[in-house]
């Protein structure tokens, strides 16, 4: 059985390891890094090339990664929206990516793969924010060979033990197999839970966007506020008038300046209103009563056909006073 995994091994591994890179890349969860320590391992006792597997991993990383920049560039927001509503880690898809573009620039592509909530919106965010087709390829292809490189380094050190668990695994052939599909079932279905545990805890009172602009036409706005990152509202920089821009990030220092007896609308770009609803708690646990999140969010203000303001490029929408 051993020689059979090695024969297997020896004719598939490169196969194995670009699939398995490009499929996570992508974003469907399965660990890649374990393939790239077992595929090393192989290649440091002749059953692979190290070069071979170097190559293969970092072409199908930046396959995935150019269509998504591609993608990014081309549908802005959207393309975020679409990888939060499916993101495993909703509580720090977005605004952790763009947090750290904000706070590094491009530099964070050198790192993002190895950030979790940011290796797979940084190479759209690049693209929406128009970072250039030659610095986005230099510094993406070389954060994907410094990923690809640690993955390796892992299986490289570690080889004699990992031959040693191949060899064991191989003995009890299905088995092994039915061991790796339920562990990677069981990862997968972690990180559901863990997902829905989270937008269930941020279920609560929404306002719908004619409610908000029935208050507006009647002159009794609620204070509005925008919790997007300034790279969100770079990317799209339509807002409602009037709001008072307070990103997510940073958000707690500035309690301190908002009106307690007034109602409170907050309103992001996320799905399920993720961001505005985190803020909202965090509103609450400080004693506000009066607070709601906005329904669908922006796209659902701007889809109703509703007023909305625009960016000048570099400049702030004027705000209300919060008091």
């Amino acid at each position: 059985m051993t020689n059979d995994l090695a024969s297997l091994v020896s004719q598939y591994g490169l196969a194995i390891v670009f699939t398995n890179v490009l499929v996570e890349q992508i974003g469907m969860p399965v660990p890649a890094i374990p393939t790239l320590m077992v595929a090393a391992a192989l290649a440091v006792n002749g059953k692979l090339s190290l070069v071979a597997v170097f190559a293969v991993a970092l072409l199908a990383c930046a396959i995935a990664d150019i269509a998504w920049y591609v993608a990014g560039r081309r549908y802005g927001n959207r393309v975020m929206r679409f990888l939060c509503g499916i993101s495993l880690t909703p509580d720090s898809c977005v605004s952790e990516a763009q947090t750290r573009f904000e706070s590094w620039g491009r530099n964070v592509l050198l790192v993002a793969k190895f950030l979790p909530g940011v290796a797979l919106l940084a190479p759209p965010l690049a693209g929406a924010t128009r970072i250039g087709w030659l610095p986005f390829l230099a510094f993406n292809t070389a954060g994907g060979a410094l990923w690809v490189s640690a993955g390796m380094g892992g299986g490289i050190l570690l080889g004699s033990q990992i031959e040693r668990l191949l060899a064991y695994l191989a003995n009890y052939g299905a088995l092994a197999v039915i061991l790796v599909v339920a562990f990677l079932v069981g990862y997968v279905a972690f990180k559901w839970w863990e997902r829905h545990r989270f937008y269930a805890k941020l279920r609560m009172a929404r306002i719908s966007v004619d409610e908000l602009y029935r208050l507006m036409d009647a002159g009794v706005a609620p204070l509005i506020v925008d919790v997007r990152s300034p790279t969100a509202r770079t990317i799209e920089p339509r807002h409602i008038p009037g709001a008072l821009h307070l990103p997510l990030h940073g958000f707690e220092a500035h309690i301190p300046e908002l009106p307690a007896d007034r109602e409170i609308i907050l309103y992001c770009s996320c799905p399920n209103e993720a961001s505005a609803a985190q803020v909202a708690k965090l509103l609450m646990n400080h004693g506000f009563v009066r607070v709601r999140p906005l329904l669908g969010g922006l796209q659902a203000w701007i889809a109703a056909g509703h007023p909305v303001g625009s960016l000048a490029a570099g400049a702030e929408p004027v705000a209300d006073s919060p008091r």
